[in-house]
């Protein structure tokens, strides 16, 4: 039984091709007479497309009693064959496994995103013992020692930061879009990066135990967890034989004619049912294609048409997923907006720190369009030299930075830095920052000659098209919701501004993986949109799972069914509207296949069909399903 199996397998495509190439030749030699050959031609289609049936059917058969299509094919196959009918013989094996290469065709491909899980977990660690630090293997990391992180390098092990402050990139655990500063006393998690500053920590969870290793495992059981649909000619399998080989019966003990018998099985083999599907999903896969989706599992698309609800990501799926100043708000009357900002990104000029980054450069980009395109050219150089006179730059480890900028001194940073230089904000300053705080943003507050200036406001922005996809996918019917680890006032906020209604904040993988559970478990079906590695075992998880295929993490988009490969989502609402739409051509593929099989076997059970001719007859059906899916390439869809 074994080398049946592995006969079977050998080849893969390319073998399954090349006997359809031939198989299809030989058939064309046969109806047509071409070659005087001393057998019919018709017999290779059998050996090479029929063989590879029965033995299928007798596998399925004899290890799981698995009745399937390919059971009725076979013994139509060898009911043409037994009576001299070749022809007819070949032809169904033709066609039934055309219709099996173009489903194999759309099944997904292997994905490596465990893998690539896999490969971002630490390698090394730095242990610090009696002062002296040794480079060990991560998996030596035991509870409680000491190891050391610098900047640039992924942090080992979860554990607690015992010296040292840094801003850390939390992304793969909670996909926040903007680094958050760890001081003494806070906790750090295992595959999060280290931005800025070299600290101690004390690990508390290792190995098995620690965060990327929980994620690993999260994306296995979310994959385990997906189940896969059914050929529709499978589900259906057990009733076609039965009604078939009960109708052949009947006749032949009626009429005594084996060959009408034979007849009504070759046109009741499913060769349209199982043509009705994967011929509408290649070609809908085509037009998704054309629209910038990458479709990676072959039914995704039947899944994505019974969707009733679509969880968002946050950070790079609707908003860009990079800080940016989004405010500028000054104290004083006496420096205005422009200077204020000069004055900030003078302070972080040199600031190896991700947010002082930003500042400087969103105050380039405005920089830029101040200057206009005329003068584009001299951009670069202008911003060289922009702030004019930056000295004595300082960092204050957790609190911001210290410069002096153009001749005055300026402070940027946290409001502790400003208390701790004696620098009182009032109650009014207070409320001005607030109201962004409560929006999510993160505030530098600065300070100019000892006196507080003003601050500035980062935060993430959304995509421009972020607001019609919304409102273009409940106009499909379906129900956003905004799914993110961001905080909650930060999630809240875009939520607000694209009208999505239900929110789920502060999500670490597993919580993402729980609600979406929870919803499955009530009998919804949910779509899942992502691009961060967080995002790995909800994309799994979910019915549907689309990753974002240019700014989306390569772990994403193995996880995913389906990758917008030009990361455009207001590409979304027709896709949606694509698969309904392909579920519409399916269901009208099966009805008319199914209605000219029944027609034909009254006429075959009153002798007008023989199997030639009803061979012929049946695979008309075929030829529409087709005919009738080839459509779909070019459908554009209304919105509704």
């Amino acid at each position: 039984m074994k080398r049946i199996e592995e006969f079977l397998e050998w080849g893969g495509t390319k073998k399954d091709i090349v006997c359809l190439v031939l198989s299809g030749a030989a058939l064309l030699i046969s109806m047509f007479d071409l070659l005087p050959l001393p057998f019919d031609a018709a017999w290779t289609a059998i050996i090479l497309c029929g063989i590879p049936i029965i033995l299928e059917a007798v596998v399925g058969l004899v290890t799981a009693f698995d009745i399937k299509a390919d059971v009725l094919v076979s013994i139509a196959l060898i009911a043409s064959v037994i009576i001299g009918e070749d022809f007819a013989a070949g032809e169904v094996a033709f066609i039934m496994q055309l219709g099996g290469l173009l489903e194999e065709l759309t099944v997904a491909r292997a994905r490596a995103g465990i893998e690539r899980l896999v490969h971002l977990t630490p390698r090394t660690a730095r242990r610090v013992r009696d002062g002296k630090e040794t480079v060990i293997a991560a998996e030596q990391v035991e509870v409680g020692d000491l190891l050391r992180v610098l900047p640039g390098e992924m942090i080992p092990a979860d554990g607690i930061i015992r010296a040292g402050q840094t801003a850390v990139d939390q992304s793969i655990m909670t996909g926040e879009s903007l680094p958050v500063d760890k001081k003494e006393g806070d906790s750090v998690s295992s595959g999060t990066v280290n931005q800025f500053g070299a600290f101690d920590m004390e690990a508390v969870k290792v190995g098995e135990d620690s965060a990327i290793q929980r994620m690993i495992r999260l994306v296995q059981s979310a994959d385990a967890g997906k189940a896969k649909i059914v050929g529709l000619a499978d589900r259906w399998a057990t009733w076609i034989v039965v009604i078939a080989l009960s109708a052949a019966f009947l006749t032949w003990l009626f009429t005594g004619e084996i060959i009408r018998a034979v007849t009504i099985l070759v046109v009741f083999c499913p060769c349209a049912l199982v043509l009705a599907t994967p011929t509408a999903i290649m070609a809908a896969i085509g037009n998704a294609t054309k629209h910038g989706f990458l479709v990676r599992e072959g039914d995704a698309l039947e899944r994505l048409a019974s969707v009733g609800r679509i969880t968002f990501d946050k950070t790079g799926t609707l908003t860009c997923g990079m800080p940016r100043v989004i405010a500028v708000k000054s104290f004083r009357p006496e420096i205005s907006r422009e200077n204020l900002f000069r004055y900030g990104a003078g302070a972080e000029l040199r600031s190896e720190h991700p947010l002082g980054k930003a500042v400087v450069r969103c105050w380039n980009e405005e920089l830029e369009n101040d200057l206009g395109k005329k003068e584009a050219s001299k951009t670069a150089e202008v911003i060289k030299k922009t702030p004019l006179s930056i000295e004595d730059f300082q960092m204050i480890p957790g609190r911001g930075v210290k410069a002096w900028v153009d001749g005055r001194e300026v402070l940027a940073g946290s409001q502790e830095m400003l208390r701790e230089k004696g620098i009182a904000l009032s109650q009014m300053e207070l409320s001005m920052a607030e109201e962004y705080r409560r929006e999510g943003c993160t505030v530098i507050y600065l300070a100019v000659d000892g006196i507080a200036a003003g601050f500035l406001g980062l935060a993430d922005t959304l995509r421009p098209e972020a607001a019609d996809t919304i409102a273009a996918v409940k106009g499909t019917g379906i129900q956003p919701v905004l799914l993110t680890g961001d905080h909650e006032n930060a999630a809240r906020h875009i939520a607000r501004q694209l009208g999505i209604s239900q929110v789920q904040a502060e999500c670490l993988p597993e919580d993402k993986l729980r609600y979406l559970k929870q919803l499955q478990d009530a009998g919804e079906q949910v779509c899942m949109i992502g691009d961060g590695i967080n995002d790995a075992p909800a994309l799994k998880r979910a019915n549907v799972g689309i990753a974002m295929g240019g700014i989306g993490s390569d772990i994403a988009v193995d996880a995913a069914d389906i990758a917008l490969v030009n990361d455009e989502i207001r590409e979304i609402p027709h896709l949606i509207r694509l698969s309904r739409r392909m579920m519409f051509v399916i269901k009208c593929n099966l009805t008319f296949s199914m209605v000219l099989n029944f027609a034909a076997i009254i006429l075959a059970i009153t002798g007008i069909l023989n199997p030639v001719v009803g061979a012929l007859v049946h695979n008309a059906g075929s030829v529409f399903v087709i005919v009738h899916s080839a459509f779909l390439l070019g459908w554009k869809g209304k919105l509704t």
